[in-house]
């Protein structure tokens, strides 16, 4: 029994012996991790155990190869971000804008701006997953893109959106959704300018041919480009910027869009205010606002909305997007206040229409600089905003002599240049503003020349005053040539409520 027991001790001796010299055999070296380029921290050399360098010194054994850099893969949090900010944005035109619009119009044609709006906001958002995005925001020429992406073809859950850091990048289902809501509300903008008295078949022909012809192209000149990432070298850059819109080659500065949105809204607007024609008793009878309550709501709405139009355009949940929040904020205010102060002045009563539409003046001057100015800066330009869009609502207007029934242009036209000018002037670091940045060098340009930014700024206004016009007349005659653009006389004086859709947005 002792010599069976001692056997016995002897064997697990030696298993344990054994698995002690197996525990002893270093295991293969782990390879570092990939570096993303761009990184600031200096690499050190590896310490490396004196039996990996004795393992990996015998010639039946291979060092690892180090692994790829792994693709950018979305942040939630960035795409959380963007996916309120479009959510924000399709409150600012339904119901902000509607209510807004609404409110301003007399009772019996107050479904038909509901209806409208909410109609275009639909057909825009539809036509943009057909054809839009890929015209606006693929490679092409300089003035559009291609059909490439047509249908979103070639889009999936796992497809990813540069946004303006290196590196980084956002799913482009979102992407794409918040651009949409971008040029659906666009489009509705206008419909401001003739309320009351056009075709409802002629609003939605109008829309899809100046969504074509004029959204488009300006948003894809201004707004498309290769992404930060390819800017790796000052020959990178310059083969890049070939391939982006015709003004961002330019160095124009559009933060949320200024020229894309407001005053290529606002020129199309004002067009169509002369070849619609006056409304019957435009200057001898009364068109007070029906209900100014909803106006202020809808106001109120369009500030809610605007943070999720300018802050989302930063594309990411970072300091930029900030920046652009507090001057939305602030400027907005300034406007607003400075609005009713000068018409204070001037009429001897503070307004709420003034208020609701000093608010908005602020919001449109804002939208090209949200991104690129410092908050006294913003308040700075809101407070010309409020004064300068109230000249442009009574004196511009009566100069113009134009029925342009909801000031489309007084507010987005005048607000929109002011702001797009002001954005060259106020970018300045030295006036607190960020600058251009340099994404080869990664930081901002060591220089900045007011004068030479402002006439970027001013060209690329001209080009979109022009390019909006002649695309909105056309769209106006070729309209009027197959369905007409306006309604009877008779069916306006009823209401469009009635006489359009048969239904009406009040009952007694």
């Amino acid at each position: 029994m002792r010599k069976l027991f001692a056997a016995l001790l002897a064997s697990v001796a030696l298993g344990l012996a054994g698995g002690a010299v197996a525990d002893d055999k270093p295991e293969a070296p782990v390879a570092a991790p990939a570096v993303t380029a761009g990184a600031e921290a200096k690499l050190e050399a590896p310490v490396v155990p004196a039996v990996a360098v004795a393992a990996a010194a015998k010639p039946a054994e291979t060092a690892a190869a180090p692994e790829a850099a792994p693709a950018p893969v979305p942040n939630k949090g960035d795409n959380a971000w963007l996916m309120v900010s479009t959510a924000f944005v399709i409150l600012m035109c339904i119901p902000g804008l509607a209510l807004f619009y609404g409110g301003l119009v007399r009772a019996k044609n107050m479904l038909s701006v509901l209806l409208q709006v909410f109609a275009v906001f639909s057909l825009i958002s539809v036509l943009w997953v057909l054809y839009g995005y890929s015209i606006a925001f693929t490679e092409g020429s300089a003035f559009f893109g291609s059909l490439d992406k047509a249908f979103l073809k070639g889009i999936t859950p796992d497809s990813v959106a540069a946004t303006f850091s290196k590196g980084v990048v956002i799913s482009e289902y979102i992407y794409v959704a918040f651009q949409g809501a971008f040029a659906a509300i666009t489009v509705a903008l206008i419909l401001g300018a003739f309320a009351e008295r056009i075709k409802f078949s002629a609003v939605l022909l109008f829309a899809v041919l100046w969504f074509t012809f004029s959204y488009l192209p300006v948003a894809h000149m201004v707004w498309y480009w290769a992404g930060p990432d390819a800017y790796t070298s000052a020959e990178a850059a310059d083969a890049a910027n070939a391939t982006a819109g015709f003004l961002f080659q330019k160095g124009a500065l559009d933060f949320a869009g200024g020229t894309v949105v407001h005053i290529n809204a606002a020129v199309a607007g004002l067009v169509g205010a002369f070849m619609v024609g006056k409304r019957i008793g435009f200057g001898r009878e009364s068109f007070a606002p029906h209900s100014l309550t909803l106006t202020i709501v809808g106001a109120a709405l369009l500030w809610v909305g605007w943070f999720g139009f300018n802050a989302g355009s930063a594309l990411e949940a970072n300091g930029a997007a900030a920046l652009a929040f507090v001057n939305t904020w602030v400027a907005t205010a300034a406007a607003a206040f400075s609005w009713l102060l000068v018409e204070w002045l001037v009429k001897g009563k503070p307004s709420g229409l003034g208020a609701a539409s000093g608010a908005v003046a602020g919001l449109v001057a804002i939208t090209p600089a949200a991104g690129f100015v410092g908050p006294v800066g913003a308040i700075v330009m809101g407070l010309l905003a409020g004064a300068i869009c109230l000249w442009g609502v009574n004196g511009l207007k009566r100069m113009l002599g134009a029925d342009d029934s909801l000031d489309v242009f007084g507010v987005h036209g005048v607000g929109g240049i002011l702001g797009a000018i002001l954005t060259g002037v106020f970018a300045a670091p030295s006036l607190g503003g960020t600058g251009i940045w340099d994404y080869v060098a990664n930081k901002a340009a060591d220089t900045y020349s007011i004068a030479d930014q402002v006439m970027v700024q001013a060209t690329a206004v001209g080009i979109t005053v022009v390019w909006s016009a002649v695309v909105a007349f056309v769209a106006y005659k070729l309209v009027d040539m197959f369905v007409g653009l306006r309604v009877a006389e008779d069916e306006e004086r009823e209401g469009l409520d009635i006489t359009s859709h048969g239904e009406s947005a009040y009952h007694q």
